[in-house]
């Protein structure tokens, strides 16, 4: 064995001893059977004193009515009744140190404990309170691991160790606790950000006071300057020094001058389009394809039309200051459209477009106003008389608003109600003898 070795295996044999003579020493001193009990009743009592609270106390027993008096502050009472548990364990362990140590000069093992009920009652809050998958998530395998470092007082030695381990590349330095905390910040704000430009948008689009395109304007700027102010706030909680958004400012713009263009396009189009007016959300929207939907959102970079059918068309904003596109419900939303029918030849036409005007008059979704329903003979066909009912409605005749299925039935129904027929497609066929039209006949000629 060579003399390394046999220092080795003496300094492990050495330690071991001296673990096991602590452990012993632990075992058979007062102080520790002192730290076990007063747990013990510490546990207890905060488990009797839960149950009692939960079982006497009507705010933490009842669930509140939502019609009552103090109904919010009772509510928040009710939901953290599961919580009494964790907090009197850890109200009362600190108790139980503070007498221990008073009496027998330790309390290293009830810290010990109390720490742990610490990284329990934090479990439980954000088991109870945190609904969104994503937040629950990062704040399990973040916060519980965080305050457990942080109760056991290894928080700062792993600080610095993990600011330890670098990556440097002239001036610019990197550390593995920088990388961290960079990607929780930002996971942090940019969660905050989202949230905070939904509720935002949501409430600026509430206001009855401002029309839906003043609305949509607010919103958008809004949502920058969020994004933005958001943008400083981390860099300074991350300790960078804002004079690097100059550096980032001329690196954006060499980006948009190279690559981005179409981005800057599509977002100022998108500011351009919300100054002018020229949509609105609702408008209904024809593309210069053909393609057409209502104007779902409108946002920073591109617009979404949802179609009849439930399918949703992105379209970049530079296309509607570029291209053409028709907006048929800019101004007024009545729109006028028209269905065709025929008639039989033998019908007295004088007397049958009061009929039609009369029956889709009926129908609540023809409007009388800018003009009032109109039928008119178009032209006489190869087998009936043709008109066309013209009518005005509010909004596009397709989708859920589709009525000219509705105003051909009605049409059907007052043809059949006056015995107006509708003439199937005539042919006249004439058969022809069989005798030829011609005949030649031979000359015989004398020779």
């Amino acid at each position: 064995m060579s003399i390394d070795t046999y220092l080795q295996k003496e300094f492990w044999l050495t330690k071991g001893q001296a673990i096991l003579d602590q452990l012993i020493g632990w075992l058979i001193s007062p102080q520790f059977y002192a730290q076990v009990g007063a747990i013990i009743a510490a546990v207890f009592i905060a488990k009797t004193a839960a149950k009692m609270l939960q079982a006497k106390v009507s705010w933490f027993s009842e669930e509140p009515d939502p019609k009552s008096k103090l109904a919010k502050v009772r509510g928040y009472f009710y939901a953290v009744r599961t919580l009494l548990y964790a907090a009197l364990c850890y109200v009362l362990l600190g108790v139980a140190a503070q007498i221990v140590a008073s009496v027998f000069g330790v309390d290293w093992l009830i810290r010990i404990v109390r720490s742990i009920s610490v990284v329990f009652l934090i479990y439980k809050a954000i088991d109870l309170f945190i609904t969104h998958p994503l937040v629950r998530t990062a704040l399990l395998y973040l916060c519980i691991p965080i305050a457990t470092l942080q109760a056991f007082g290894w928080l700062d030695q792993t600080i610095e160790f993990l600011d330890g381990v670098e990556f440097a590349a002239g001036n610019i330095r990197l550390s593995l606790y920088f990388i961290i905390k960079t990607a929780i910040v930002g996971g942090f704000f940019f969660w905050l950000g989202s949230t905070s430009n939904k509720s935002g948008q949501n409430m600026i689009r509430s206001q009855k006071a401002l029309d839906i395109s003043t609305q949509e304007l607010i919103a958008k700027l809004f949502q920058i300057a969020l994004f933005a102010g958001i943008f400083i706030l981390m860099l300074q909680v991350l300790g960078l020094d804002l004079t690097a958004l100059a550096v980032f400012g001329g690196a954006l713009a060499v980006g948009i001058g190279f690559g981005l263009q179409q981005i800057a396009s599509n977002f100022i189009s998108g500011l351009i389009l919300l100054m002018e007016r020229n949509l609105t959300v609702g408008d209904f929207i024809e593309l210069e394809d053909g393609r057409s939907g209502i104007l779902k959102e409108l946002n920073m970079r591109s617009a979404t039309l949802e179609t009849y059918d439930g399918k949703e068309i992105m379209v970049p904003n530079e296309k509607f200051i570029t291209g053409v596109f028709i907006n048929w419900t800019r101004d007024d939303p009545r729109q006028r459209y028209e269905v065709e029918f025929s008639v039989s030849y033998d019908t007295d036409i004088r007397g049958l477009p009061d009929l039609i005007v009369a029956a889709a008059s009926k129908h609540p979704s023809v409007l009388q106003e800018p003009e009032k329903p109109d039928c008119e003979l178009r032209k006489f066909g190869d087998s009936g008389i043709e008109f066309g009912l013209e009518f005005w409605i509010e909004g596009i005749d397709d989708g859920k608003n589709r009525i000219s299925a509705d105003l051909l039935t009605i049409i059907w129904e007052t043809l059949h109600d006056n015995n107006i027929k509708i003439p199937y497609p005539q042919r006249e066929v004439r058969i022809l003898s069989d005798e030829p039209k011609m005949s030649v006949k031979r000359v015989k000629t004398n020779k």
